[in-house]
């Protein structure tokens, strides 16, 4: 009887069956439910993104205008073409070089700024930058690096500075006066007078080239030379208005101050001297009998800083400017890591006797690891799809220098190339390129779930 009662009830121990009811997501949520919601960013995501990657794979097999079917032709032309080879080369100077730059000067700033009292506003200054498109940088740094140092402030500063160690040359534009001086060319810039300078007898050094009003300062009149020593006279031998003899001294011609005449006997200077206001000179006696030359240092055309945009430094350059936008972005993620790390380690490396150095190199770094992956590999990502930067401060005759794959795909599509096929494969490629980099980022993100 008790058996046939515990078979009716199930046992004193069985467990109620649960009623059959329909399929809830692990939020409690009915699933029909969750999809619904989710419908509207799946079909986003379909059409602005699946589409358009599958699109693009499909188009990267045709020709130019689609009409053609060219199967892996493109991509032969994308490792084949010397002007896509460039791009590939640069964006892998770009990808090796800017994100370590920008990284560990972010580590450095967020480091020291820890240190100093008015950090917060120097976060604030190198942050500042990020405020800014690709398209308003890419302008600033365009007129930044322009050649010309009254307008460019790299090239103004270069030559500030190379201007206090070098000096600078006078009448850069300047020559003799070829009907009436006997001055030649003698190699290096200079010029050296065919005859020789007696004691009594002025020399007349005629140059012309230069305007009278565009003579540097408020030259005075020039005077012929006098007294019974080695003289001479270097003036311009041209005055507004025409008029007077050449080769001679007339009045109302400027005096040219400051040109450096040396004395050369046998091929080695014995005396120099510089003209005067007035434009005379005077040598000692060892100069008689001597030829006079006026060195190219007189003439030389004055130094207008680097190239910067020229073919060899444009890819570093346009770096340059990704570096001074992207610095602050480093900063402030790698100071929020820092604000996390536990001050009691640091502290317990200085008690054993590390100095600052150590500390950072053996502690900090090490605990900011993760921080720094997040960095880098963003950064990494967002490289590889640089344009804005190339497009804008590149000069024309330096753009095919400086390209990168981005770049080639919007010139080969849209920018005169009009070959959509090969754009879609240098997309393709570009994704390519790109996907390891996510892949790293996403395997990095499911062991920091983990933990």
């Amino acid at each position: 009887m008790a058996d046939a009662v515990a078979k009716s009830t199930g046992g004193a121990g069985a467990l109620p069956t649960p009623p059959v009811t329909s399929r809830k997501s692990v939020t409690g949520t009915r699933l029909w439910v969750a999809v619904l919601f989710l419908l509207p960013a799946l079909v986003l995501l379909g059409a602005l993104v699946v589409y358009p990657i599958g699109y693009s794979v499909w188009r990267s097999l045709f020709d130019a205008d689609g009409s053609g079917f060219v199967g892996l032709g493109n991509y032969v032309d994308v490792f084949t073409d010397d002007s896509t080879l460039t791009a590939v080369r640069n964006t892998a100077i770009w990808v090796a070089v800017a994100p370590a730059v920008v990284t560990a000067l972010g580590l450095i700033f967020a480091v020291l700024t820890e240190r100093i009292r008015w950090g917060t506003a120097f976060k604030l200054i190198v942050f500042m930058p990020m405020a800014i498109s690709m398209l308003a940088a890419g302008i600033i740094f365009r007129l930044v690096y322009e050649q010309d140092p009254e307008q460019g402030v790299a090239n103004a500063v270069v030559t500030s500075v190379h201007d206090v160690f070098a000096d600078e040359s006078v009448y850069p534009k300047a020559r003799p006066n070829a009907q009436v001086s006997d001055l030649k060319a003698s190699g290096g810039g200079s010029f050296t007078s065919t005859g020789t300078v007696r004691a009594g007898t002025p020399a007349l050094l005629p140059l012309v080239g230069i305007a009278p009003n565009r003579l540097p300062g408020d030259p005075q009149d020039a005077k012929p030379a006098t007294g019974d020593g080695i003289t001479g006279t270097v003036w311009l031998d041209f005055k507004l208005g025409g008029g007077g003899e050449k080769g001679a001294v007339d009045a109302g011609e400027k005096a040219l101050k400051g040109v450096k005449v040396e004395a050369v006997k046998d091929g080695r200077v014995v005396a120099s001297t510089t003209s005067r206001a007035d434009g005379t000179f005077s040598l000692p006696k060892e100069a008689d009998g001597a030829r006079l030359r006026l060195p190219g240092s007189n003439f030389a055309a004055p130094y207008d800083g680097i190239e910067w945009l020229g073919p060899t430094l444009v890819t570093p350059s346009i770096m340059g400017a990704y570096v001074w936008m992207w610095a602050g972005f480093a900063m402030v993620l790698i100071a929020a890591g820092l604000a996390g790390v536990d001050r009691n380690l640091l502290e317990a490396a200085r008690v054993d006797g590390a100095n600052e150095w150590q500390v950072f190199r053996r502690v900090t770094v090490p605990l900011l690891a993760p921080v720094l992956v997040v960095v880098l590999v963003t950064l990494m990502i967002n490289v590889m799809k640089i344009f804005d930067l190339v497009y804008i401060i590149a000069p024309q005759p330096s753009q095919d220098e400086a390209t990168v794959l981005a770049l080639e795909l919007y010139l080969v599509s849209f920018g005169g190339g009009n070959n959509e096929g090969l754009g879609s494969a240098l997309g393709v490629v570009l994704l390519l390129l790109v996907l390891p980099v996510m892949w790293v980022n996403i395997r990095r993100l499911r062991k920091e779930r983990r933990r």
